[in-house]
């Protein structure tokens, strides 16, 4: 696992696809949130993909950053005092906000696997997960979350109505456009086609 060698061919060409989808700016907005979330302990990464992994791989940013999105009494992840150094524990760290998040309400699809952050396999997908878990954080709009709300896009939430027993009946005597129009429609001045049937004796 730690002793992976470099990559060539076909396998390389893929891992180069999948850093190309690492964003910078979008890197710069996520530590902005995460430390005004997090408070300034949790400090700032290096510039880049590789300092943003190091600064999330022990999974201890990852689990404050859950924690503040959640009532002082009911937070998901322990917290160890020092920071793990053992590589199960670091893992450990990072299943366990993996799991808070979807707890969270982030979707499956959009979560990472512990590898893709811990062997800096796939760090857009880490990416889009925090994006996701912002957005869910700012759509909650529950008075947790800090920072720019205008950093994360407010998902769309359910717009239920309610319509009586008349307004349904009158509903069906419409006929929406979308089932096509009746109106003005006729066979009037219409002629058969093609030429009539030849019969020559």
């Amino acid at each position: 696992m730690a002793n992976k060698g470099p990559s060539f061919g076909l396998s390389r060409d893929v891992q180069a696809k999948i850093e190309k989808k690492y964003d910078d700016e979008l890197e710069e907005r996520l530590v902005e949130w995460v430390v005004a979330q997090c408070g300034t302990e949790v400090g700032r990464p290096d510039r880049g993909r590789l300092g943003f992994q190091v600064w999330l791989k022990n999974g201890i940013v990852l689990g404050k950053l859950i924690n503040s999105l959640h009532p002082s009494g009911s937070k998901p992840v322990k917290i160890p005092e020092s920071p793990p150094t053992m590589v199960f524990k670091q893992m450990e760290q990072i299943a366990q906000f993996l799991k808070a998040s979807e707890d969270y309400g982030v979707v499956k699809t959009d979560i990472f696997q512990t590898v893709d952050l811990f062997e800096a396999k796939d760090m857009a997908a880490v990416q889009r997960t925090l994006m996701a878990l912002g957005c869910l954080a700012v759509t909650k709009n529950d008075g947790h979350y800090q920072g720019d709300p205008s950093w994360f896009m407010k998902k769309a939430q359910e717009n239920k109505r309610d319509f009586s027993a008349a307004q349904m009946k009158e509903g069906k005597n419409i006929i929406g456009l979308q089932m096509g129009s009746n109106q003005g429609a006729s066979q009037t001045g219409m002629t058969g086609y093609g030429r009539p049937r030849q019969i020559i004796s």
